[in-house]
């Protein structure tokens, strides 16, 4: 499905279907229904896990080629900002090997972990919806997940069968900034009374993008300056106008294209409480990655020389494919213990194809399966839940001079159980999860064996009807990546010296949240608080040392605090017979220090996001205000970021009386051309966020 419907008109019959889904409790309006997410054998994931939900006009309205950008303004998320072609999404402050992205409940299977300039395999444009889960339930889905999970709920395995002759859903959408030109097509079709079957398409691609000032962040462009100055004094003129010409480009950033197809399609049988179905996907995006000033491209020592040497090449761009295949099956076990058991499997062949110029540079293939099996226990009295088992194997090759991992095979084999006891009004769920982790390089024979075990208790009390007040208490554990472990070699892509340490071991946490959720009079509260205590901390640091050119970064381990509050408040504050205004506010801020007293390297600074929305009829206005604070509590050697401001205007217009089944959204984003940079990305310093975009989309389900 390419886009959701609103949760007041999502059909509850896709409950069990992925591994995380959705629930529709109703309100007693049309801005108080809402999707109550869950898992097998629980009634409420939210009670281990702070849930956001992003469906139907907002996920429209959010709308982006990357999944990082599409969740941005959720409290809590931010994105790595990368690149306009990859921005992975950054929870609570964490990103990379600590958040899993999630298909339908099985992990994406690509390389996008592995590097910030790697994108996710994952198509927005087929979003029915995509849930954000944090805290310690993201156990469930991996000891990686530590930081959090997104699960990008899609329909290319049907979750049931149409009761019409042919259901389709469309969305096209242009915009200004990016001069995006996209659209995207789904048909749904029963065939018989048991079988559905599922056939997608969509094209996105966007030109270099629009910005509002210079390209090079205020520092960065005095210092190119600076440089330019010396070399004209000292007679190099052509060097010094090349250092001019790149600290005064402005308007646009150079070599920020975009082009994505994705194709896919599913069939599935329904017996009963049981079925069983297959996809098979498309996934095929090339983008080009800016080029940090004066960084050239690094290559292997030759013979004469002791370090790789640095050579100019022409500007890089990334080529990336994916081949992918699923599995999705429920087997209905009657009254027994065992209710029922579900499975979910997926396959991917991945290849990522870094271009220097028309050369190419770096190859890195991915062939991995991933798959769970899950016993859902029947309900007996308060008591529910799951027991189940996760694998995976992924094999990861890279090859060309830059290939700054070596291969290696990684291979995972999980225990959980999650269980839920509903003494009313007192709710409380425990999980837990073992976990085996085998990293073998296959060059050296270096091999790495982790034994990992992470467990959450959780505990709620409705204190009103509808308003939980919760603690979740957690242990997770996480083994370090093969790159983590292993990195060692220059990154076209990053423009960096990557150093990986093989004596790292089990990163390590406590963590402690109180949460508050639900309905006050007529407005809508989430907000939790969260302290997470590490041990064994593992991140990337710049060194201050370069090698061929390039600044070195080495993974260090030490221990680590982390805190952060995050909230959104959702009320009403006028409602007549023709027109409903809302007011919304969201913010989040997250503190993270090492052991030696020096901040977590790329954290996110307080946000805040203010909006006003309007329903009127046929119509749904809104105005947003997006405030990012600086950054300027930064690690050795980072640079910071300053605070910036975007304001955002949107209309939409639901054509059809009593739907909102067919969408014409128009959109103005940072409505003043602002210029913002993400204190999270690798890139802040030469790759800032879109100046004014004006955008229009049509979304149809019917």
């Amino acid at each position: 499905m390419l886009v959701a419907l609103p949760a007041h008109a999502q059909s509850a019959q896709d409950d069990g279907a992925q591994a995380g889904t959705g629930r529709v409790e109703p309100g007693g309006d049309d801005f108080h229904d809402t999707i109550v997410v869950t898992a097998a054998g629980l009634d409420r994931l939210d009670l281990l896990a702070g849930t956001s939900v992003l469906d139907g006009v907002e996920l429209q309205r959010n709308l982006d080629s990357q999944v990082g950008e599409v969740l941005a303004k959720l409290p809590g998320v931010t994105a790595s900002s990368f690149s306009p072609g990859a921005s992975r999404p950054i929870l609570r402050g964490f990103g990379g090997e600590r958040v899993r992205v999630l298909t339908d409940g099985v992990g994406s299977i690509d390389a996008s972990s592995t590097s910030a300039d790697h994108a996710v395999t994952t198509d927005p444009l087929i979003a029915e919806r995509i849930e954000v889960l944090r805290g310690p339930a993201v156990l469930l889905y991996g000891s990686q997940a530590i930081g959090g999970a997104v699960n990008v709920i899609t329909k290319r395995i049907p979750p049931r069968v149409p009761d019409e002759p042919v259901h389709v859903d469309a969305l096209i959408g242009v915009d200004s900034a990016y001069n995006r030109r996209e659209g995207g097509l789904s048909l749904d079709v029963p065939l018989g009374q048991n079988v559905a079957f599922h056939v997608d398409a969509s094209h996105h691609r966007t030109g270099d993008v629009d910005i509002a000032d210079y390209v090079l962040a205020p520092a960065l462009r005095s210092e190119l300056l600076a440089s330019a100055d010396e070399e004209e004094e000292e007679g190099h003129l052509d060097e010094a106008a090349e250092l001019r010409d790149t600290a005064n480009e402005s308007g646009t950033l150079p070599n920020s294209a975009t082009k994505t197809t994705s194709l896919g399609t599913g069939i599935a049988f329904f017996s009963g409480n049981s079925e069983l179905g297959v996809s098979f996907g498309y996934y095929d995006t090339s983008y080009g990655v800016p080029e940090r000033p004066g960084g050239g491209h690094a290559h292997g020592a030759d013979e004469m020389d002791a370090e790789p040497v640095v050579e100019e090449e022409g500007p890089v761009t990334i080529g990336m494919k994916q081949y992918r295949g699923d599995l999705r099956g429920v087997l209905d076990l009657g009254d027994g213990f065992f209710d029922e058991v579900r499975t979910r499997w997926g396959y991917s062949n991945y290849t990522h194809t870094e271009f220097e110029g028309d050369e190419i540079g770096t190859v890195f293939d991915v062939e991995g399966v991933e798959g769970r099996v899950e016993l859902v226990q029947s309900r007996r009295g308060a008591w529910q839940g799951s027991v189940g088992g996760q694998y995976s194997h992924t094999d990861f090759v890279a090859t060309g001079a830059e290939a700054f991992v070596p291969p290696n095979q990684t291979d995972t084999f999980a225990l959980f159980a999650v269980q839920e006891l509903d003494f009313d009004p007192i709710e409380v769920e425990l999980g837990g999860r073992y976990e085996r982790t085998t990293i073998d390089v296959t060059t050296t024979g270096q091999s790495s064996d982790f034994d990992t075990l992470s467990g959450a208790v959780g505990a709620s009390y409705e204190v009103v009807d509808r308003l939980r007040v919760g603690i979740n208490l957690s242990r997770a554990e996480r083994a370090p990546s093969s790159q983590e472990l292993f990195a060692d070699g220059p990154h076209v892509a990053t423009q960096q010296y990557e150093v990986g340490n093989p004596a790292l071991g089990t990163e390590s946490s406590w963590g402690m949240e109180a949460y508050l959720r639900g309905d006050i009079g007529p407005a809508r509260l989430s907000a939790s608080i969260y302290r997470n205590d590490f041990s064994g901390f593992i991140f990337l640091a710049e060194t201050g040392t370069e090698m061929a050119g390039l600044p070195v970064y080495q993974f260090l381990q030490q221990d680590a605090k982390q805190f952060g509050v995050e909230g959104e408040v959702t009320m009403p504050f006028y409602e007549s017979d023709d027109l409903t205004l809302l007011a919304d506010l969201r913010g989040d801020y997250v503190r993270a220090t090492l052991g030696d007293g020096t901040p977590v390297p790329r954290m996110p600074p307080v946000s805040l996001l203010g909006a006003l929305e309007a329903q009127m009829g046929h119509f749904d206005g809104r105005a947003e205000v997006q405030w990012s604070a600086k950054q300027n509590r930064i690690s050795p050697l980072e640079t910071p970021t300053d605070a910036f401001t975007f304001v955002n205007l949107s209309l939409a217009w639901h054509p059809l009386e009593g739907s909102n089944n067919v969408t014409l959204l128009a959109q103005v984003d940072n409505v003043f051309d602002v210029e913002g940079r993400r204190a999270a990305s690798f890139t802040k310093d030469f790759v800032p966020l879109a100046g004014r975009n004006f955008k229009l989309s049509l979304r149809m389900s019917l």
